[in-house]
């Protein structure tokens, strides 16, 4: 069935892992007869948790699709992972949906997950409702959590459903009925008497944040009263301008509440046509027209051992079976394959995918974040914008020869998640892999084994080290070799000192009277730069050199290019140890972003990790910002460090800034690592 424009909900299930999103999605498909048995995450066996992985570790890992049908309107409900080493999955259903729907549960309150969660949807301007889940649970306190929402975020936030005492069913503040749940079916009931009092303060609070217009407010101050219909309108109109954001509650495990938020995002959360209309990357808007010039944007990519999928969401006109689009980042235009629509793993073929709907387009060498558009029109919208790797790991086959396996097969996922990276590091020959923290790549190297064959392991990313001396010196490099007819001889005084000009290797020559040909100065400086990839400590490149040919000799039949570049390698083997040669770490500016009672744990771990604390700022939404320079080679667990310091709480941002000189103690033991490596291998 083809739903109009108008008729669409797109919301996306936000929180912390493990407060209720997918069972409530499970619940939903459920109650409208989606699905004829509702599974359970610890089964295995829910719709949006399909992947081995999510089903091995009983979390969600990848954004899910379930549309449902209810009240003749489709809900595109997108269950997002809550853990944050997928928040990139969150941050891409953000960019599609028109209404993100916050989870926390009646007995933990609010959680870390749920305080990222408001911040993505502040930042991206999307609507917010919250949702009071696992009501029926001992020890549950809904009126806490309604508290401890209003004192976070205001008075903007408002209750429109609320628990009966007896635990059966929810009111709807609103409406001003009640609706119980028994069996799995849902009744309306009038308001029992044990919870008349609290309906009506809590729908007092209603009514003082549904007044969002100049109107609304005016007859609100008049007469301390709205009518049903006026606080629909405030509640519209509120959502849309997040001046308002309504809470709802229930349980997924009874069905408690669920026909009520069913009813909620039909009547109050925004059609597609009912928001801003999105803009293009130079800053032009795309109206959502159903007749308009088709564009849709590619959120997010799916493959698997039957095919690729590009998910759409169409944001002006409608997306047809074979019709031609053009790529607006390749600029190429192509028939399009076939057409579905997705619930959890299921898909099914359709003719077409209507202006503000999300559907599936098979087979197309799409990536996220690409906008497709009418061959005729020119239009591009921001990709997204996911945050930087902060963790990372050296990976390689536990077979040797499989590097080009690993290569491919992680290749094929980052097409479906593009939040990590993966470099071969020609330096410290190693495969890099760098992601959001621990459990993401472990769940990447799970899926390079199950999907191909191949298994991995991971150690410490080598840290980029570098090579420097500091005192002036004179070496002699002669290489002579007689063997047999014409042989090789070349002969060099080279003045190696330190340089701050460039990192690279300053080349110079003062010879006087011809003792060294000019056609022999490039190959003396080949000699050099290649010596200079190995530094006479660890073996790291030397850096900030310069090396002055000033004085050798040469054979008139037996000097070649050869003989003189073996002979500056062997000055730069004699000279460079004599020269005070010392060991350069890589130093970052790193700017933490903390809560302001989690400064001193902080400031006390970067202490420890050699950091230099240069500055503390506050910033926008009450954190503090702390600036410091820190090496690299402290680093490389910071990702968890942090994240098990603040609850979660804190982000980071760490960018190379120089090298330095490091201290003794760690320079003997990089000696060490370097000389046991070089033994091992």
């Amino acid at each position: 069935m083809s739903y109009a424009t108008n008729d669409i909900r797109n919301i996306c299930l936000l929180g912390h892992g493990g407060s209720g999103k997918t069972s409530i999605a499970e619940n939903m498909l459920f109650s409208t007869g989606a699905i004829d048995r509702q599974g359970k995450v610890p089964d295995g066996n829910t719709v949006c948790d399909y992947d081995a992985e999510e089903t091995k570790r009983q979390i969600s890992i990848a954004t899910s699709i379930a549309p449902i049908e209810f009240g003749g309107k489709k809900i595109n409900v997108l269950d997002c992972p809550g853990y944050f080493d997928f928040v990139s999955e969150a941050l891409a259903a953000i960019r599609v949906s028109e209404t993100g729907i916050i989870f926390c549960t009646a007995k933990d309150g609010i959680s870390v997950g749920a305080e990222r969660s408001w911040k993505y949807l502040k930042n991206a301007g999307v609507p917010c409702m919250f949702y009071i889940s696992k009501i029926d649970e001992e020890n549950s306190n809904f009126s806490g959590t309604l508290d401890a929402l209003r004192e976070k975020y205001g008075a903007s936030v408002c209750a429109i459903t609320a628990p009966l005492s007896d635990g059966s069913g929810v009111i709807d503040l609103v409406h001003n009925v009640a609706y119980q749940t028994k069996a799995g079916k849902t009744t309306k009931i009038d308001i029992p008497a044990a919870d008349k009092d609290t309906a009506e303060e809590l729908r007092e609070v209603l009514m003082e944040a549904a007044a969002t217009t100049e109107e609304l407010m005016e007859k609100y101050l008049d007469e301390m009263v709205l009518s049903e219909a006026e606080i629909v309108e405030g509640l519209k109109a509120g959502l849309i301008e997040r001046s308002v954001v309504p809470v709802l509650c229930g349980s997924a495990m009874t069905g408690v509440g669920t026909e009520s938020l069913l009813r909620a995002i039909c009547e109050y959360v925004p059609s597609p046509a009912d928001m801003p209309a999105p803009k293009t990357e130079d800053g032009k808007d795309i109206p959502c027209d159903a007749n308009g010039t088709t564009t849709a944007f590619v959120f997010k990519t799916l493959s698997d051992q039957f095919g690729k999928y590009s998910l759409i969401k169409v944001l002006s006109g409608k997306v047809t079976a074979d019709q031609s689009l053009r790529n607006s980042r390749t600029d190429s235009a192509e028939k399009l394959g076939r057409l579905y629509t997705l619930c959890g793993k299921k898909n099914t073929e359709v003719k077409e995918i209507v202006c503000g709907d999300i559907g599936a387009i098979g087979k197309m060498e799409y990536k996220t974040g690409d906008t497709i558009v009418d061959s005729k029109t020119t239009v591009a919208l921001p990709r997204i914008a996911v945050p930087e790797p902060v963790y990372s790991m050296a990976i390689s086959p536990k077979v040797k020869g499989q590097e080009d396996k690993i290569a491919t097969g992680l290749a094929r996922l980052n097409e479906e998640d593009i939040s990590f990276t993966i470099v071969n590091n020609g330096e410290t020959h190693q495969m890099v892999l760098s992601g959001a923290g621990d459990i993401q790549i472990d769940v990447l190297c799970s899926k390079l084994k199950s999907r191909f064959s191949v298994e991995s392991e991971l150690s410490a990313a080598r840290v980029p080290y570098r090579e420097k001396i500091k005192k002036k010196v004179e070496a002699h490099g002669r290489h002579k070799k007689q063997s047999g007819g014409s042989g090789q001889f070349g002969d060099v005084w080279i003045r190696f000192e330190p340089q701050e000009e460039t990192d690279d290797l300053v080349f110079a020559e003062e010879v006087f009277g011809g003792s060294v040909p000019k056609n022999f100065f490039p190959a003396v400086e080949k000699g050099l730069r290649d010596s200079i990839n190995k530094g006479v400590l660890a073996g790291y490149p030397m850096v900030n050199l310069k090396a002055t040919l000033y004085d050798g000799s040469y054979h008139p039949v037996d000097s070649n290019e050869m003989a003189f570049k073996t002979a500056a390698q062997l000055a730069y083997k004699e000279g460079i140890p004599n020269a005070m040669p010392t060991l350069l770490e890589p130093i970052g500016q790193l700017a933490v972003t903390v809560p302001s009672d989690y400064m001193g744990d902080v400031i006390g771990d970067l202490n420890k990790r050699r950091g230099r604390v240069m500055g503390m700022n506050p910033d926008d939404d009450g954190n503090t910002v702390i600036d410091a320079e820190v090496p690299m080679a402290e680093m490389s667990s910071y990702a968890i460090d942090l994240r098990s310091m603040t609850q979660g709480r804190g982000s980071f941002v760490f960018k190379f800034d120089r090298y330095e000189e490091a201290p003794g103690n760690i320079q003997q033991k990089v000696i060490e690592e370097a000389k046991a490596l070089a033994e091992a291998e």
